[in-house]
């Protein structure tokens, strides 16, 4: 296949390029990509250089903008803009509508949660649609440093403090450890047009303070150098949790002595040997908890994970712990049984009958 000259790249654009080489955020078998883009700035800007790259990085593009219905007097110019930017630089497009108020309602989740995971669950819809391994969507070094700061705020431990990745599972952020200045500057250069969401000023939303109020205020007050301390620190911590991720893992084995299908087509059942477990590092034991509790399909929550290693140390022989969903956790001498006896869903029922509850 033949290259662009590269000579005559953007700076952005090859900066880009030597990002997604760099850190390998393609594979040998990815060659069609989904790109999120709502029509801003830095999504708009990451579909024209992903464009401007096709040839060098021998893929395909599909453009994929998310209606989420919280701005009806906007939704429709932004519509039009993605379709029209798509048809500029030659690529597909994909229209999608969701229910964000409803899910949110329905899901008890903040709107901004609620659009958030209605977009990527759209993002992925069209992804296996058209055979897309991959999707890449725009955040970028200020994103970045919002998000590290909003986990600080919610109490966020190592993993959730080291921040977004420039690739995980399928999601690549070519534009992370890139500056919103740049990026700017390169739809200045080019003379592109994007759109202004609104709701990027509303202070009613937490990202908005940070960004607005917060930011602004560490910067002029603290240190002007506070957005790259903290990125800094997102990529120090990043390196320790890839350690630590692999350290569970090789953990794992040694405390779960038995797993398998659950009762009355439950997901899985594990058993899990308490000696060994009390006998990790806390930092350890805190991560082996949490990863089983995804793996059987529960809540991995912070309360639940203490509690889990509470029962670990000290609890009775025959008591039980209700998690969430129907999710229990049976205490014995030697061993923690963790399943959902009745499958996922509310139950009331007993572990152990006629045994004393913790």
């Amino acid at each position: 296949m033949e290259s662009v000259n590269l000579s005559i790249l953007h700076s952005l654009e090859q900066l880009t390029l030597n990002r997604i080489r760099g850190d390998r955020l393609l594979g040998p078998g990815d060659s069609v990509l989904v790109v999120g883009v709502s029509g801003g700035p830095d999504s708009v800007a990451l579909l024209h250089v992903l464009a401007g790259l096709r040839r060098e990085l021998g893929i395909s593009l599909v453009a994929v903008h998310v209606v989420h219905g919280l701005r009806p007097l906007e939704s429709e110019a932004e519509v039009n803009l993605v379709r029209a930017l798509a048809q500029q630089v030659g690529t597909g497009c994909e229209i999608v509508s969701v229910p964000v108020r409803e899910h949110a309602r329905a899901s008890k989740l903040s709107l901004e949660h609620a659009a958030r995971e209605l977009r990527y669950e759209a993002l992925r819809r069209v992804a296996a649609a058209c055979g897309a391994g991959v999707i890449a969507v725009a955040h970028t070094a200020d994103d970045q440093v919002e998000e590290i700061l909003i986990r600080l705020l919610r109490g966020g431990g190592r993993m959730a403090l080291s921040g977004m990745r420039t690739r995980r599972a399928d999601l690549i952020r070519p534009f992370l450890h890139i500056e919103k200045t740049r990026i700017l500057e390169y739809l200045r250069d080019k003379s592109i047009r994007y759109s202004d969401d609104s709701t990027n000023a509303d202070l009613r939303y937490l990202r908005n303070r940070v960004r607005h109020r917060l930011l602004p205020y560490l910067e002029e007050h603290f240190d002007r150098g506070v957005r790259q301390a903290l990125r800094k620190t997102a990529d120090c911590l990043a390196e320790d949790e890839s350690l630590l991720a692999a350290l569970t893992d090789q953990a794992i084995p040694e405390v779960v002595s038995q797993s398998g299908p659950g009762e009355k087509g439950a997901p899985i059942r594990l058993e899990l040997k308490r000696a060994a477990l009390v006998g990790k590092p806390m930092a350890l034991q805190r991560r082996i908890i949490e990863k089983l509790l995804w793996q059987v399909g529960g809540r991995a929550s912070y309360p639940h994970i203490l509690k889990v290693l509470d029962a670990a140390r000290n609890g009775k022989t025959g008591s039980e712990l209700h998690l969430s969903g129907g999710l229990r956790l049976g205490v014995q001498r030697e061993y923690l049984e963790l399943l959902f006896p009745e499958g996922p869903g509310p139950w009331r029922g007993r572990l152990y009958p006629g045994k004393g509850r913790e």
